[in-house]
């Protein structure tokens, strides 16, 4: 098989394999009030259905890049790819509340397996120079996704039952397992006899399991002595989880990619991008239908289009990267989010479709624009052999952004009426998009390559002159 139709086949492989996450994540949301029905179950046992695939797939997000490294990120993505539809066909099988609380737990740990992955087949399949328009292709994939997941799931849900919402991906997922199991990319050189430093796992594990549960927690619970509790409990941890890192011969973390200049402005970026936005469809969906009285049908109307834009921007930016470096891209991004954010703050009984479209809009294109370029820029300053650590390490940003941002939400709008608290929240979210801006500061400039690794020889590094010449 030739360099072009590897590339090909990995490309469709790790965009259908994010898509499916995407996407069973947003239908799910459409058929929990029938799943709740159907199962006689209480509100809180179904919101675990959330809640448990959530603390599962955050929590494993790092480990599974790190065995992708190690064993391959084609075979490491078709089990969690598989593993994935499996869950998802028992769950349409599920007896009652506890076994669909549970095989969602198991679906979680098949999607820490294969999100990491989907950006490691890239790193591994393209040069570090033409990462960009696989990565945008990804993203505009996850936005499309994401955008058609309530109509399909409400379609679905609607004429054949909440069960049929969880066969909807079982074969694009078996598909694309078995096609990562037709394409084998070399493997790069490697130390298979190191540890993977199972201890250290568990204490990111267990530290991000605290994290996780106690932002969930905080829009139902608010701030209490449990939520407090649980965040010092991560910190200990994670206190903890440095330590051992520090001290152990071959650590969870490579010391390789956290010594690089730009991960952590590219996390930062991504962490502050994705709490922004999601804080604000929180506040911004709640408004639409409590303060302007709209049925979801048409507030989901009114937000379409952010995920249009997103699609859009996605492939857009791959251009925009090339042209103009991720200092510039990124920066422009968040400026667009926080743009967005200072908009929407400013609705009120009197806000029309065009003024509420236009915050959308922004805040599509802003996110859209910092997912890719941040993204290129953390998985290409990246090594081949570290690509799936560095795909864990973004998925992770992207699993507790939007945790901290409705966390967020929550507390600056407690104990007041809705169209007074969420003007003033929305404008600090901003200043959140705002912070992201200022370290897209260090992010590289023109005709940098974002501190890209040098490949190793034993993965593929040509490509043929038609490839995508940038990458997310």
């Amino acid at each position: 098989m030739n360099p072009a139709t590897h590339q090909r086949l990995t490309l469709a492989g790790s965009i259908t394999g994010a898509a499916i996450v995407a996407l069973d994540g947003t239908v799910l949301t459409v058929a929990q009030p029938s799943m709740q029905r159907d199962l006689h179950a209480s509100f809180a046992a179904v919101q675990w259905t959330s809640t448990g695939y959530l603390i599962a797939v955050a929590s494993l997000l790092v480990f599974a890049g790190r065995l992708g490294d190690r064993y391959g990120h084609q075979r490491v993505f078709s089990i969690g790819v598989l593993g994935f539809a499996a869950a998802s066909a028992g769950i349409a099988v599920a007896p009652g509340t506890g076994w669909v609380v549970a095989l969602r737990t198991v679906q979680g740990v098949a999607g820490a397996l294969l999100q990491p992955a989907t950006l490691g087949m890239l790193r591994a399949a393209y040069p570090a120079d033409r990462l960009a328009m696989p990565i945008a292709l990804r993203t505009s994939a996850i936005g499309l996704a994401a955008a058609a997941g309530p109509l399909v799931g409400g379609a679905l849900t609607a004429h054949l039952g909440w069960r049929a919402v969880f066969l909807l991906t079982v074969a694009p997922a078996v598909a694309a397992g078995l096609l990562a199991l037709a394409v084998r990319l070399p493997q790069p050189p490697g130390d298979r006899a190191a540890g993977l430093d199972l201890p250290g796992a568990a204490l990111l594990a267990a530290a991000l399991v605290c994290l996780v549960h106690t932002l969930v927690g905080v829009p139902e619970h608010g701030w209490t002595a449990t939520t407090v509790l649980g965040l010092l409990g991560a910190v200990l941890l994670g206190v903890a989880f440095v330590r051992r890192e520090r001290r152990t011969a071959h650590p969870l973390l490579p010391p390789r990619v956290l010594r690089s200049a730009t991960v952590g402005p590219a996390l930062g970026v991504l962490l502050a991008a994705s709490a922004a936005i999601f804080g604000t469809l929180f506040l911004a969906t709640y408004f639409l239908q409590d303060v302007l009285s709209l049925d979801p049908l048409q507030s989901a109307l009114r937000g379409l289009p952010l995920a249009v834009t997103m699609v859009l921007a996605a492939p857009a930016s791959a251009v925009l990267l090339r042209r103009h470096g991720a200092r510039r891209t990124v920066a422009s991004g968040m400026v667009l989010i926080a743009v967005g954010a200072a908009l929407a703050s400013r609705f009120d009984h009197s806000s029309g479709a065009l003024t509420i479209g236009a915050a959308f809009l922004l805040l599509g294109t802003g996110f859209g624009t910092v997912m890719v370029t941040a993204t290129a820029v953390l998985v290409r300053s990246a090594s081949v052999a570290d690509a799936g650590v560095a795909g864990g390490l973004q998925q992770t940003a992207m699993n507790i952004g939007p945790a901290l941002g409705v966390a967020a939400a929550t507390t600056l709008t407690a104990g007041r009426p809705l169209a007074e608290a969420t003007g003033p929240a929305l404008l600090a979210l901003s200043g959140v998009a705002a912070l992201g801006a200022v370290l897209a500061g260090r992010l590289p400039g023109t005709g940098a390559v974002a501190g890209a690794a040098p490949t190793p020889s034993a993965a593929p590094s040509t490509a043929p002159s038609t490839a995508p010449s940038t990458a997310e």
